[in-house]
């Protein structure tokens, strides 16, 4: 059996606005209609070969993993939550070590970053498929893409020669950091040279076997985390502290590089990292003048251009080969060649403490999200969605009362232990102070409006009582 392990941390930054620190990339429908995390989900079915993924991901974004598999009706053992992301290698030792508890000393892991884009998920299964034979026979197996381009932006493998009589297996001659123009000229012009994908197949004994070689502090810091983890109802494995005293690397630098075992699958499945906004454009359909769009776009006399309107009208005249990226409260206007660049733009607004660099106006948790409306000096309007069956916690404020008015669904109320019931049309206030819950009792998702009055409006001003998600 293979357990896929999906790594969901990371900021996303080089896609902002649309991605930001506290919603990144994975939880965007960037190519499909679905978010990038379900479509690594959907890629490795939980039956067969494959079964249920972990996900690991950070306290910031659990939730995000939570609602984007239970909106698409798909199942994972359990949501690993680092205390501190530490890379790509101590995960990969966690997965292992939970492999081992939960399939036994001949289980293979298939790790793989849940911000990716395949085009052909056969094709890709089909690769996984060569590579299992190698991984079994104790090989560590990472999954190569052949260049297209001279790309300067990948890290690059250098195969040589068959690893195995069925020629499907390369072996491993190095790797390669991330050349420049010439030498990435010379790699495409060679046979032997892969884009290196990060997605890896190995034995968890094999992986942990090797890494103990190499980092024999990792293994034991990620063995203490999983052993001393805690989990809850909502199928969370937080890992212990120790966690947090794995060396900081990747499975590249950690392993892969050193490693006498190192194998190469090639994959040919039209594999992206959709890591810039000109990534994106590769991988999207275009126009007869080459433009890629999504959303309310109008072009006229453009070229080549990647137009993404999340909000509004978007009109775009006159111009080549720019990326146009607008959200409700931000949007980005850059050469598209330069698109890489854009995380400069998101540490110059962390400098200034400005908002827009780590959420938008929409913020999601577990219960559903809200979105703020209008902010002014003593009141703010939101619009807040409770998914059925959700509820908010026991809650009380110091500096704010409130005012829900139903738009759709049902909601129940509790003030101050008196409960009532409330239907579209429906208002209720909130006096500060009160102790209050808000809940959807019903089948459909609950929408209200709400209208904050007071001093204060910061989100910290809520006291909780009572939670059903543990959150403090």
């Amino acid at each position: 059996m293979i357990i896929p392990v999906i790594l969901a941390g990371g900021s996303g930054s080089r896609l902002w606005p649309l991605s930001r620190s506290k919603h990144p990339k994975q939880f965007h429908a960037l190519v499909s209609a679905e978010p990038l995390l379900v479509d690594a989900a959907r890629r490795v079915p939980a039956s067969g070969a494959f079964m249920p993924p972990f996900v690991i991901t950070n306290e910031e974004n659990r939730f995000g993993v939570v609602a984007a598999f239970r909106n698409a009706k798909l199942v994972c053992q359990g949501i690993v939550l680092e205390p501190e992301g530490r890379s790509t290698a101590p995960a990969a030792a966690v997965a292992a070590h939970l492999a081992l508890e939960r399939a036994g000393p001949d289980a293979l892991i298939l790790v793989m970053p849940s911000d990716h884009h395949i085009e052909n998920p056969g094709a890709f299964l089909a690769a996984v498929e060569a590579g299992c034979a190698a991984a079994q026979a104790g090989l560590l197996v990472t999954f190569g893409i052949k260049p297209t381009k001279p790309e300067t932006g990948y890290g690059y493998v250098k195969t040589a020669g068959p690893a195995n009589q069925a020629g499907a297996v390369l072996k491993v001659d190095r790797f390669v950091e991330k050349p420049d123009r010439a030498t990435a000229e010379r790699f495409c012009a060679e046979d032997l040279y892969f884009w290196n994908s990060g997605i890896f197949l190995f034995g968890a004994r094999a992986y942990l076997a090797e890494l103990a070689r190499f980092e024999p502090a990792m293994v034991a810091a990620s063995l203490d985390a999983v052993q001393n983890a805690t989990a809850d109802p909502m199928n969370f494995i937080r890992l212990a502290d120790s966690f947090r005293e794995c060396p900081a690397d990747s499975i590249d630098y950690a392993v892969m590089e050193r490693t006498e075992k190192a194998a190469l699958v090639p994959l040919d499945a039209g594999w992206s990292d959709v890591g810039t906004w000109d990534a994106l454009y590769d991988a999207a359909e275009k126009d007869e003048r080459e433009n890629a769009t999504r959303g309310d776009v109008l072009l006229r006399d453009a070229s080549r251009c990647y137009v993404r309107a999340e909000s509004g009208l978007v009109a775009v005249s006159g111009v080549e080969d720019i990326v146009v990226i607008s959200t409700k409260d931000a949007t980005l206007v850059t050469r598209r060649t330069e698109s890489g660049t854009v995380k400069e733009v998101v540490q110059q607004l962390a400098a200034k403490r400005r908002n827009e660099a780590e959420q938008h106006t929409t913020v999601h948790r577990p219960w559903g999200s809200y979105e703020t409306l209008h902010l002014s000096d003593r009141y703010q309007v939101k619009q807040i969605v409770v998914e059925p069956g959700a509820a908010l916690s026991l809650q009380r404020h110091h500096h704010r009362a409130e005012h829900w008015i139903v738009v759709k669904g049902t909601a129940r109320v509790t003030i101050d232990g008196e409960i009532k019931l409330l239907s579209e049309n429906q208002s209720i206030y909130v006096p500060l102070g009160s102790t209050h819950r808000l809940e959807n009792p019903g089948l459909i998702p609950l929408t209200l409006i709400e209208v904050q009055s007071g001093p204060y409006l910061g989100e910290d001003d809520i006291v909780r009582l009572e939670d059903v998600y543990a959150r403090v």
